[in-house]
Formats: structure tokens, C-alpha cells, sequence
């Protein structure tokens, strides 16, 4: 029988194929006979492995080419996921084994901070360890349940961690909503206890690993209890115990349920929440303390009735220690919150100690502002006989306007016995203080009156008493101060005699949106209290700090330029240095606007009613101001060099509420004019005693120097006839709070008394020429003139017009009352 094989280098023929598909096509190549010789790169290509042909029915797999090499497959995005789980796993694996329960840390028994002056002294020490712990038995149950639902309400029934928890406050605090700590009780008990407040990624891996071992070596108990012994609470008080003692005066088991929901709240901002130390505070702290009393009804904890029952439990006040007597507790407590206000460092962390904090505070200034209150104000108060000197208060702030830097403050009589600082409080009104404000923005914005003319030094506007403001969508009529009608007058007068009718109407001319926003460019902070655009705030009904109205007027002293101020030159820990916020200067409002805003209150010290600060033998600008019912008097002014602001405030030391100051220092009023300025001359001589007076460098707005115009064609006043346009001659009110000090200025009176023609033969006797100078009790018929002090001269309405205006006394933007009057209950701001 044949081979049928086909010989070498046939195809072998499909016997199902048709003849046809046999036959080469037209443009196909002859089929190679045997014997031919093949090209060499068919033997080439022979030699080669062939592609293996892909299986029946499926399709040959496509390559990969242009950017689609670039993205991984799904074989190579599950290999990488399994490999980054096994990484994981044996790394959590490895850290369980590797890190140890370690012993308590150094917060168990924490140190001291010491703050220094700017020369290297020390101010003082704080951070003694006040702890005391107690068994879990002891803690009634309602207060553990009010930790709980405020820190970790799922406590008993989660693990020591929560990876969810934390992922979601690492989330959180990348994206700008606020740092989130994402830490159970346990985590936060092993940052308390075993490790420390720093934040690392260091100590958050050890947190981690600690609280997983320790959640599973001890029972939850045992960790609750450790956690309310060792929490930070405020008041220099680590644990529930010494809380309770520091906020209550009593034993952590005589807690009540809303005293605990309160302890509970400081948990979470120890020192924010103190509602005692912090009054402004105290919106936040109740909608803490709120959530933690709902968030009990919610875990079943609380029933409604009691919930609805539940009072606010006012905590006691605050007990310094000895170590911080005098302002020494005002400064560490002021550089504390800038501290923590600045996100330097938390309050927990700078609590467990051992900071070396050096402050801007000049050890020299400190002592002179010291002395210059307790010279011109405290020395001579006599509280057993006279029950309003119990009420009175003073701040200070002074600041260098070209670094920001704080060099001195007062923050009351003493820390031990007034624990709030009056220096850093929002609970009083700014009063004219504020009307600097109105005119910088006016220039800033180019702001027109409302019949079209420039806003100027010069402009004239009319400044009778409760005259309506135009133009405004609030009806306002504002008083002046002593009601009196001014006429038509020039800016730069009305600054100098604080003219409320003016600057109310100037406030709606440059627009009050507008006003607000150039006080917050000068360093009002934008929360600040009643800080509400409308005509009224041009008189000042904002609450700012004494602190944050030196900032705003430092910005002003130094042309517009604002650096934001600080209390801190330097904060170390061991060889560690801590770093501090930068505190870029930048230009808040124009030179011109603040320049010509300095000139018109130049005027006001050199003319109007800030003349007491001449005493200081310096340059100055300024601007006084009296709150509504004379509860606060206000002097702020300036050097080319220096910045401070004195304000007088009145508060009952009992209860705590704001009271008028009428009747104290035996005055009939306190105005901003009078002790405040005194005050201030005093310091500032001092302050700047070593330094030679500079003449201020000024850039003005344009027809900010030029004199009024002399026709009522060329500057038609608003709202006023053309016969009555012409300028008169405002009455001068007569000085603040007794005169100027030994008798006013160069030319005032004689026998320290008065001014002009307050201290003549009639003018300066037992009445009207006191050792404070002047009108002490000046309204009446013995004091003034022939035409000051007749039958009408201590009345309501203050005399006639020459005489000493007295409404309600002796008239004057700080003037007082004549003897036995005071104003009425309607009393307006200056």
C-alpha cells in the first residue's frame, strides 16, 4: 500500500474543502513546488515560535497601544490592593507587638510655665498640679453619663478605636471644617495618661497601638475612670474631683446632673467655656451645655420632664493663685488665650507645662502704667465713703504701632480679687471712640455728603440736637451730648466737641455697610458684640475690647498699615522652639484716610475734649468717649511711637452687672476727658521719658487743610436754610469730669480752676476749683460768669448760652452735671 502522505512542504489538503477555495487566487502567490529554494526570510520567520492561534469561538485578545498602556489592568489594581492589605495587616500586626503599655507620662505630674518679661525676667509661674483622683463608686451616675454624652456616647458599646471615626476628623481638619481629634474615650485616656497633647504622627501610631492593647487588658470601666481623672478641665483642675472643688466648692459626689453637664461642656475648650472667665463666651458655652443635656434624653439618660426642668448651675468664682496677684495673673492669662486663640498651642497641651514663654511685655512700661492708675484713679478712691467708688473699673492696653507688639497692659486692681481681665472683657460700649472710624472711611471711600459735597475736615454739616438723620432707612434722631444744638459746623469741630448729630448723619452719607468694613480692615473683629451697621453705630454702641480699640487705633498711628498686635516674642520647651503665626503688615486703609483722621484728632487734644492729655509733653491724637448712662468712659489716643487706650467701667462687684459711674471719685459724671486722659498723660509722660517728642509726619486728603468756605454758594449745608448756613460759633462745652488736671490748659483759669472763664473770681472757689481743677460741681449759681450761672445754670437746660452749659450739669462732650442732677434714664452715648 502508497504513502499518501503529502510530501515536505505541502499543506495538508482538506478533503471537505470545495475545489474552488483550492484554486490560488488571481493575486495570490504559487504555491512553492518541491525542490524550490525558499528566501531567506520565510526560513527566517519558519524558525520562529509561532503565535499560538486562540481557541475556537473567541476572539484574538487585542493589543494594547497609545495611552491605554498607561492604565494598570485589573490583575495589576487587585495584586497592588492585596499587597497594600498585607503591608497593613502585618504592620498593625508588628506595632501591637512592638509598642508596650508604657507608664504614666510626665502630665500625671505636670510642670510649670514660666512667662518672662520682653528683657528675660520672670512675670510669673503657673501650672502646680491640682489633682486628686477618686474611684469610679464615688462619681454619681448621672455625671459619668453627661461625659459620655458629650465625649463618646457609644463608650461601653464600641471598640478602643474608631478608624472610621478618625479618618472622617483626618478629613475633616484637611478640608478647612475645623480640627477634629476622631479619638474615643480610650484614646483620649491614653493621650491623658500614658503619652501627651502634642500632635504627632508619632504619638497618634502609639495612641493607636496603646489604646487597642489597653482595651483589651482592662475592662471599661477602669478606663472611664481613668479618663475623669486625669481630663484637663480648666482652672488649673486635672480630674473630675478637682473640678468640682474649683468650679463648685464641693465634693465631686454632690454633683448635680446640670452641674455635671457643665463640667462635661469644658471638656471639650477648658478654657473658652469658662463662662466666669470667658463672658463672652458664654453663647457657645450654653449651646454645649445643651447638646450634652440633649444628647442624654437621646441615649435614654435623662428623661424629658427633668431635661425641661434643668437650670443653668452658674459656676463660682475664680480662685487665683497667690503667685499671680497684681497684673501678673492678667498678663498669663491674656498671653495664654492668644496662645490658644492662635492655635500656638491647645490649652491641653500648654496645661501639662514646662514652657519657657517670653512676652513683648516691657518690664518698665508695665510699672508705669501700674503706677499711673493707681496715682490718678485707685489712690483716690474711698470706697467706705462713697458706695460708687466700689464700682469702679480700669483697662489699659498700650501697644507699639510699627511691630504690633503689646508693651503694656492693666488689667484691674488685681487678679486675686477681680479675676476678669478689663483689658480683654466685650461687655462695654466704645462710645465716641468709635467716630475715628466714620471719618477714616468716609476719606477711604470718597464718600459725598448728600448734596454732593466731598467729605472733609472742613465740610460742614449741621449739629443740632436730635436733628433726623437723612437719607438712612431707620428713622434716628441722636441726642448731644448735654442736648445741645451746635448749628451748622465743621467736621473737624464736630470731632473736637464730639457732636453725635454730625457723625450720625455722616455714618449714612459714606454708608454704614461701608463704616463697618474699614472698622474691621483698622483690627475690629468682625464678632465682635453689637457691631450692627446703622447710624446708630457711629456713636459707638459696639462692645470691643480695650485691646481690639488700641489695635484699630495703632493702625491709624501708623498710616493706615496694620500689623497685627502680639503678645509673644518667644516660646521654648526644652531645646524645642515653638513656632509663631506670622504677622504680615498690611494696608488696611490709605495713608491719606488715616493721616487726615490723625489731624482732625490732633485737634481734638489740642482744642477739643481730649486737652488733659497735653500733660504727657508729647504730640499727641486722640479721641474721648462716655458709654450710654455713663457706665464706661473711654480715652484713646497716640503718639508717632505709641498707642494706648485707658477706659473706666462700672460694675457691681457682687452681682457682676454694669452700673453707672455717677457719683464716683466724687464726681457727678466720669467722662473719657477726665481720669481716662489723666490716666493716659501720665503713662505716656513716662513711657516716653527717655525719648525726644516727634512732630507727627502727615499725608492729607486733598482740601483736608484748607479753612472752611466763606460763602454759602460755593458749600450749601443739608437740610438747612441758606440764611442760617453761616457757621456759628459752637458753644464750647466745659471740662470733663472737674477740669483739666492743676487747672486745664496753659491759659484756664486761675487757682486750678476751670477753663477761660470758668475759674474767675466766682469760677474757682469751694465748688468749681477742687484740686482736680474746674467744674467739679460746675453748674452752679457760684460757677462761671455773670451769664453762667443764673437761676437757670444748674438746670435741665443748662444755663443760657454763654453761660456754662450744664444740661444735666455743666455741659460738655465729658462734662458732668450740676450738683444733685443727673441725666435721665434716656442718657446717651458721647
Amino acid at each position: 500500500m502508497s504513502d499518501q502522505s503529502p510530501p515536505p512542504g505541502w499543506t495538508p489538503r482538506d478533503p471537505d474543502t470545495p475545489p474552488e477555495a483550492r484554486r490560488p487566487r488571481a493575486n495570490q502567490r504559487p504555491r512553492q513546488q518541491p525542490g524550490d529554494r525558499q528566501p531567506e526570510d520565510r526560513q527566517q520567520r519558519q524558525s520562529e515560535p509561532q503565535p499560538r492561534p486562540p481557541a475556537p469561538g473567541k476572539k484574538p485578545r487585542r493589543k494594547r497601544t497609545g495611552w491605554r498602556r498607561l492604565i494598570p489592568t485589573w490583575r495589576m489594581v487587585l495584586g497592588a490592593v492585596l499587597l497594600l492589605a498585607l503591608l497593613v495587616g502585618g504592620a498593625l500586626v508588628a506595632g501591637y507587638l512592638l509598642v508596650d503599655i508604657p507608664p504614666a507620662n510626665a502630665a500625671a505630674t505636670a510642670q510649670s510655665n514660666v512667662y518672662l518679661y520682653s528683657d528675660g525676667s520672670q512675670i510669673a509661674r503657673d501650672g502646680e498640679v491640682n489633682r486628686v483622683n477618686v474611684p469610679l463608686s464615688q462619681i454619681p451616675r448621672t455625671v459619668q453619663e453627661a461625659v459620655l454624652a458629650a465625649e463618646d456616647r457609644d463608650f461601653y458599646a464600641e471598640r478602643a478605636v474608631d478608624p472610621k471615626a478618625m479618618l472622617r476628623a483626618a478629613w475633616n481638619t484637611a478640608t478647612g471644617k475645623g480640627t477634629q481629634s476622631g479619638s474615643t474615650i480610650t484614646q483620649q485616656y491614653v493621650k491623658n495618661y500614658y503619652l501627651g497633647q502634642e500632635q504627632t504622627i508619632k504619638r497618634k501610631v502609639k495612641e493607636f497601638f496603646i489604646a487597642i492593647k489597653l482595651g483589651r487588658e482592662k475592662s471599661k470601666d477602669y478606663i472611664l475612670e481613668g479618663y475623669l481623672n486625669t481630663s484637663y478641665f480648666g482652672r488649673n483642675a486635672y480630674g473630675i474631683q478637682a473640678a468640682a472643688q474649683a468650679y463648685y466648692g464641693k465634693d465631686v459626689s454632690n454633683l448635680t446632673t446640670a452641674e455635671g453637664a457643665y463640667l462635661a461642656t469644658l471638656l471639650n475648650s477648658p478654657s473658652a467655656f469658662d463662662v466666669v472667665a470667658h463672658p463672652q463666651s458664654r453663647p457657645r458655652a450654653l449651646a454645649r451645655w445643651n447638646y450634652v443635656l440633649d444628647g442624654m434624653v437621646k441615649k435614654g439618660w435623662l428623661s424629658e420632664t427633668e431635661r425641661a426642668a434643668t437650670q443653668f448651675p452658674e459656676p463660682g468664682k475664680v480662685r487665683a493663685a497667690a503667685g499671680l496677684s497684681g497684673q501678673r495673673g492678667y498678663l498669663v492669662e491674656a498671653i495664654k488665650d492668644y496662645i490658644v486663640e492662635n492655635k500656638i498651642l491647645d490649652d491641653k497641651t500648654l496645661a501639662e507645662g514646662g514652657y519657657r514663654i517670653t512676652s513683648t511685655i516691657d518690664k518698665r512700661r508695665q510699672n508705669a502704667f501700674v503706677a499711673a492708675v493707681d496715682e490718678q484713679m485707685v489712690g483716690k478712691l474711698d470706697p467706705e465713703k462713697r458706695k460708687a467708688d466700689r464700682l469702679v473699673r480700669a483697662g489699659g492696653v498700650s501697644i507699639d504701632p510699627a511691630t504690633g507688639k503689646v508693651v503694656a497692659m492693666y488689667g484691674g486692681i488685681d487678679y486675686t480679687k477681680q479675676y476678669v481681665n478689663n483689658a480683654t472683657r466685650h461687655d462695654y460700649q466704645v462710645a465716641s471712640t468709635f467716630k475715628p472710624f466714620v471719618f477714616a472711611s468716609a476719606v477711604e471711600n470718597d464718600s459725598r455728603t448728600q448734596d454732593g459735597r466731598r467729605i472733609t475736615p472742613n465740610t460742614v454739616y449741621n449739629g443740632d440736637n436730635r436733628r433726623p438723620v437723612v437719607g438712612g432707612r431707620i428713622r434716628f434722631n441722636p441726642e448731644n451730648e448735654g442736648r445741645v444744638s451746635y448749628g451748622n459746623i465743621t467736621v473737624n469741630t464736630a470731632t473736637d466737641l464730639s457732636v453725635n448729630a454730625v457723625y450720625a448723619q455722616m455714618a449714612v452719607d459714606v454708608g454704614t455697610s461701608k463704616v463697618k468694613q474699614t472698622a474691621i480692615d483698622l483690627g475690629i473683629p468682625a464678632d465682635t458684640p453689637n457691631f450692627v451697621p446703622g447710624p446708630a453705630m457711629a456713636l459707638g454702641t459696639m462692645q470691643a475690647s480695650v485691646l481690639d480699640m488700641t489695635q484699630a487705633y495703632a493702625t491709624l498711628a501708623d498710616h493706615g498699615r496694620r500689623t497685627p498686635y502680639t503678645f509673644l516674642e518667644k516660646i521654648t520647651k526644652g531645646g524645642d522652639t515653638i513656632g509663631l503665626p506670622e504677622r504680615t503688615p498690611t494696608q488696611a486703609i490709605s495713608r491719606e484716610a488715616a493721616d487726615t483722621t490723625t489731624s482732625m484728632l490732633v485737634s481734638v487734644v489740642d482744642n477739643g475734649t481730649g486737652t488733659a492729655a497735653l500733660a504727657a509733653g508729647h504730640p499727641a491724637a486722640g479721641k474721648t468717649g462716655t458709654g450710654e448712662l455713663d457706665r464706661s468712659a473711654w480715652f484713646a489716643a497716640y503718639t508717632p511711637n505709641l498707642v494706648t487706650v485707658v477706659s473706666m467701667m462700672g460694675q457691681d462687684p457682687d452681682t457682676g452687672t454694669l452700673q453707672s459711674l455717677y457719683g464716683a471719685l466724687g464726681e457727678a459724671r466720669i467722662g473719657g476727658g477726665g481720669y481716662p486722659a489723666r490716666i493716659w498723660a501720665a503713662y505716656t509722660k513716662t513711657a516716653l521719658e527717655a525719648t525726644d517728642p516727634v512732630d507727627f509726619d502727615l499725608e492729607l486728603q486733598p482740601g483736608a487743610a484748607q479753612p472752611p468756605p466763606p460763602s454759602p454758594e460755593s458749600n450749601p449745608p443739608q437740610e438747612t436754610p441758606e440764611d442760617e448756613f453761616t457757621p456759628r460759633p459752637p458753644v464750647r462745652p466745659s471740662p470733663p469730669t472737674g477740669g483739666q488736671t492743676q487747672g486745664g490748659r496753659d491759659n484756664g483759669g486761675q487757682n486750678q480752676g476751670g477753663r477761660n472763664n470758668g475759674g474767675q473770681n466766682q469760677g474757682g472757689q469751694d465748688n468749681g476749683g477742687q484740686d482736680n481743677g474746674g467744674q467739679t460741681q460746675g453748674g452752679q449759681n457760684n460757677a462761671g460768669q455773670d451769664n453762667g450761672g443764673q437761676t437757670q445754670g444748674g438746670q435741665d437746660n443748662g444755663g443760657t448760652t454763654q453761660g456754662t452749659q450744664g444740661t444735666t450739669g455743666t455741659q460738655g462732650a465729658d462734662g458732668g452735671p450740676a450738683e444733685g442732677l443727673r441725666p435721665p434714664p434716656s442718657a446717651f452715648l458721647e
